[in-house]
């Protein structure tokens, strides 16, 4: 609008436009207007001047303004009587997709009749202009409101999707989990998630976000043990150009990427001894500097960080900084293997199954009491992950209903061949009734003492070959046994068995 008032020596012009919802015009930019005048600047269709051009379509100009009765001076602003000269009033329409969608008015001295003419063509011309600036302008807002209708769809999918009671566990163990989680999640607090691989970490670190005060802000997933040195340094706390061969330009982290949200920190016990230092001075200060950078940045992000290792031991082996642990560990949370709560497992098959036949376009769902029996009887080493994994492939191998063991992974299809072997000899209780009977007769003399001394060398056996299956690991063995760390740690001094 200024630069027209300065091609055409104009007093005032105004760009109004219709507003659909209202079906009344509003004056949207003005020069030689107030912001009062600009408010007062308001028109139904075919009222005044204005109303009339975006009524008909069709341009108007007056010669002169004082003779024209539909002439409204709607906002105050002109005074003909004492103008001091014959004032010109032109009004063009602004046209979109052959409907009028507002008008492009102006007033100013009159000079003559072609001057007028010329003035018109001028004004239709960036009329035009101004209607594709307004369409894209308005292209954008309709796409810019679309996203953020997906955004909030997505974002409320996402929260729907990882509510506590939408995550399958009805087991004991999976049942104190969720306990823990409603009670840490409005807070602030660090949490640790501690499980083997595949047990469900990052759906639990999801789950405490989505469930908190910060659900609306971001929640960004680093993996530790994908990266190492400057490169994961760099992708945590960002980077300045010319930093490191490679900074070719600055560089934002995750961490800011995250900020008034939540960072999730997966493999966490793979983290080299310098960021080790670095993450403790987030922890504690909330501030930390990038890569080549001598600013301080400072944050709010909460920290969920997860491990499949025993960092107590990291930390006795000195691979891992202990005031770091005991800052990541204010809230720990153990998730069980799936082999300590296979009373989930039928849940989760039909879960996976629903899921996949879905994806997949397959309608494979009678499963036999044999092959659940086989299914809930392996020891998914991979846990829940693989269990998925498992039922995907049956899924998409599948060519009926039923779901036959020829559509298991290779791992479970031996295991079930080496368990019917096993059935087909002798069975445990016979087993057990020789060496009971055996036992008797080798410790006739020991009255009084019998049952130890069998119950011992019974159990210093087992624990033997469960460590050894378990690689010497004492965390992995209690869990494989099924019975408390501590408890294993006495019984192996006891018995003098040796592990780490």
């Amino acid at each position: 609008m200024t630069l027209i008032s300065e091609r055409l020596s104009m007093h005032r012009g105004a760009l109004s436009i219709l507003d659909e919802s209202t079906g009344r015009l509003r004056t949207e930019a003005a020069s030689g207007f107030t912001d009062d005048e600009m408010h007062r600047g308001t028109y139904a269709l075919g009222e005044g001047i204005t109303g009339n051009v975006v009524a008909t379509g069709q341009s108007r100009v007056i010669a002169d303004l004082s003779t024209e009765p539909d002439f409204l001076n709607r906002t105050g602003r002109r005074d003909l009587a004492s103008s001091g000269g014959q004032i010109s009033f032109l009004c063009v329409p602004i046209r979109i997709e052959g409907r009028t969608a507002g008008a492009l008015s102006v007033d100013k001295p009159f000079v003559s009749a072609e001057q007028l003419r010329q003035d018109q063509v001028f004004l239709e011309i960036v009329s035009a202009f101004l209607a594709q600036a307004i369409q894209v302008s308005r292209m954008v807002m309709r796409q810019k409101e679309e996203l953020l209708e997906e955004n909030a769809r997505l974002r409320a999918q996402v929260r729907d999707r990882y509510r506590f009671e939408n995550i399958i566990g009805d087991s004991p163990a999976m049942h104190e989990v969720f306990a823990t989680v409603g009670q840490v999640a409005d807070s602030r607090a660090t949490v640790l998630l501690l499980g083997e691989t595949g047990t469900g970490k990052e759906m639990i670190a999801k789950s405490i976000h989505y469930n908190s005060p910060r659900k609306e802000s971001p929640f960004v997933r680093v993996n530790c043990g994908a990266l190492s040195g400057t490169l994961l340094e760099s992708e945590l706390f960002g980077h300045v150009k010319g930093s490191f061969t490679g900074a070719i330009r600055d560089k934002a982290g995750r961490f800011e990427a995250a900020d008034g949200g939540t960072i999730f920190l997966d493999e966490i016990g793979t983290m080299e001894p310098h960021l080790q230092v670095k993450l403790l001075r987030v922890l504690q200060e909330r501030e930390f500097e990038r890569v080549g950078d001598t600013r301080t940045v400072r944050i709010d992000v909460r920290v969920i960080a997860a491990t499949n290792v025993d960092l107590q031991e990291e930390v006795a082996r000195g691979r891992f900084r202990e005031d770091l642990f005991y800052r990541l560990n204010v809230v720990s949370i153990y998730l069980p293997p799936l082999r300590n709560r296979r009373e989930d497992i039928p849940r989760l098959i039909d879960h996976f199954l629903d899921k996949y036949n879905a994806l997949n376009r397959r309608r494979l769902k009678r499963i036999s009491r044999d092959m659940v029996n086989i299914l809930l009887r392996y020891p998914w080493p991979g846990n829940v992950r693989e269990l998925e994994n498992a039922v995907e492939r049956a899924v998409v191998l599948s060519r009926d209903e039923d779901f036959t063991e020829e559509l298991l992974p290779l791992s479970v299809r031996m295991f079930a061949a080496q368990r019917r072997s096993a059935q087909s000899s002798e069975s445990i209780e016979a087993l057990a009734g020789r060496l009971a009977e055996q036992a008797l007769a080798d410790y006739e003399l020991r009255e009084g003492q019998v049952h130890q001394l069998v119950i011992d060398q019974i159990e210093s056996a087992l624990i033997t070959r469960a460590m050894a299956k378990c690689g010497g690991v004492k965390t992995r063995t209690a869990d494989f046994l099924g019975i408390n760390r501590n408890t294993l740690n006495k019984k192996a001094r006891d018995l003098g068995v040796e592990g780490e």
